[in-house]
C-alpha cells in the first residue's frame, strides 16, 4: 500500500479549518448584521421630536411620529413637543417704593427650535433651570420699576397688575427665545404675598387706606343724594307751577264760558234771571239761626210778598197806547216806573 503525499494532507487540514471558520463566522456575521439593522431603526412617539446626531453634529430633524432610519453609529435625541409647565418657588422682591413683596410664578413653555435647544441645553432640566433664572431676574427688574400700589390697587383704573405681568412675559421671551430656542406661551403669578416680617404693618396701612376710601365714598354719596333731592325739588316746583298755571287758565276759561252761557240764557228771560239770583241770595244768607232786618222796598223781600204781587212784579209792564203826536217808544221811555209795592 502506497503512503499519502504530505502536501495532500496539509491541503485537507487547511480546508477543514476554513470550513470550521465559516461555520463560526457566518452566525457571527449574521448577528452583526441583525444588530446593525436594529441599531439603524428607531421610533418616535406622537408627543416627541427627534434629532439625529453623528459624532455630536446634527444630521437630521425628525418631526413625524413612527419608524425612522439612521446609521448604526448615529444617535437620536428625543424632545417633548407638548406644552410644558414650570412653577417657580416664592422669591422676595423690592418694589420701586421700597416695599417687599413675595412672588411665585407659573410659566407655560415649549421647545420652539430643537436645533438651538440641543446646541445650548440638551435636557429639560437644564432648560427649566435657565428659564427659572430668566423669570426671577425679569420679575425683579420689572417690579423695581413699579410701586407696590400698582399690584394691589383698589380701583380697577389704577390696577396695572395685568400690564406688569405682560411686561415680565415679554422680557422673559426676549431672553430665552434667541438664546435657547424656547417659546414662553404664558406667564402668570401663582402667588403674591407680603413677607411675614412686615405683613402686619402693611395690613394696618391697607385698613387705613380702605377707611379713607370708605369715608370719601360716603361723602360723595351724601353730596350726590343732596344734589338729586335738590333736582327733584326743583322739578317738583316747576311741575306744580305749570300745573297751577294750567289750572288757573282752565278755571278762567271755564268761568268765561259760564259767564257767556249765563249771559246768553238769562238775557233771553230777564225776570227769570232776577228770580234765580234772588233765590241764590236767600240760600246764602237765610237759615234757621239768622235774623235779617230789611226795608220794605228791598228787592230781597219781593219773594215774601203775596203771590199776586210777585206775579205782577215778574210780569213785564204793559205797553202804553200812543197818544196823538207821540210815538210808542217815546211814551214808554218817558213813563216813570211804579214804586216798589205799588200797582202800576
Amino acid at each position: 500500500m502506497k503512503a499519502a503525499h504530505p502536501g495532500v494532507g496539509r491541503m485537507s487540514r487547511a480546508g477543514g479549518r476554513r470550513r470550521v471558520a465559516l461555520r463560526v463566522l457566518t452566525p457571527a456575521a449574521i448577528a452583526v448584521l441583525v444588530l446593525s439593522a436594529l441599531a439603524s431603526l428607531f421610533t418616535l412617539d406622537i408627543t416627541e421630536n427627534g434629532m439625529v446626531t453623528r459624532f455630536g453634529r446634527i444630521v437630521q430633524l425628525v418631526e413625524e411620529p413612527g419608524l425612522g432610519f439612521k446609521l448604526p453609529f448615529e444617535r437620536v435625541q428625543r424632545f417633548d413637543k407638548r406644552l410644558l409647565y414650570l412653577s417657580t418657588r416664592p422669591v422676595e422682591y423690592v418694589t420701586a417704593d421700597r416695599k417687599n413683596v413675595s412672588v411665585a410664578t407659573l410659566a407655560t413653555w415649549r421647545i420652539a427650535e430643537p436645533t438651538r435647544f440641543l446646541a445650548t441645553l440638551a435636557t429639560r432640566d437644564d432648560a427649566e433651570q435657565r428659564l427659572t433664572e430668566a423669570i426671577v431676574g425679569e420679575v425683579g427688574a420689572v417690579l423695581g420699576r413699579h410701586s407696590f400700589a400698582s399690584l394691589i390697587a383698589p380701583h380697577a383704573s389704577e390696577n396695572r397688575f395685568g400690564a406688569i405681568v405682560a411686561e415680565v412675559r415679554a422680557g422673559v421671551q426676549a431672553l430665552v427665545a434667541p438664546a435657547y430656542g424656547i417659546e414662553v406661551i404664558d406667564l402668570g403669578v401663582r402667588e403674591l404675598a407680603l413677607p411675614q416680617l412686615n405683613r402686619q404693618s402693611v395690613f394696618e396701612r391697607m385698613k387705613a387706606e380702605r377707611a379713607r376710601i370708605t369715608m370719601q365714598l360716603r361723602s360723595d354719596g351724601k353730596a350726590e343724594s343732596r344734589r338729586i333731592i335738590a333736582e327733584a325739588d326743583r322739578q317738583k316746583a316747576r311741575i306744580l307751577a305749570d300745573a297751577n298755571e294750567l289750572a288757573r287758565r282752565l278755571d278762567g276759561e271755564g268761568d268765561a264760558e259760564a259767564m257767556r252761557v249765563y249771559a246768553r240764557e238769562f238775557g233771553a228771560d230777564l225776570p227769570f234771571f232776577k228770580l234765580v239770583r234772588t233765590l241764590e241770595a236767600y240760600d246764602r244768607i237765610l237759615d234757621d239761626k239768622t235774623t235779617l232786618f230789611l226795608p220794605a222796598e228791598s228787592e230781597l223781600l219781593q219773594m215774601l210778598q203775596p203771590s199776586a204781587s210777585v206775579a205782577r212784579d215778574l210780569s213785564p209792564p204793559p205797553k202804553a197806547r200812543p197818544r196823538n203826536g207821540e210815538s210808542v217808544g217815546a211814551g214808554v221811555e218817558g213813563q216813570q216806573p211804579p214804586s216798589r209795592g205799588e200797582s202800576p
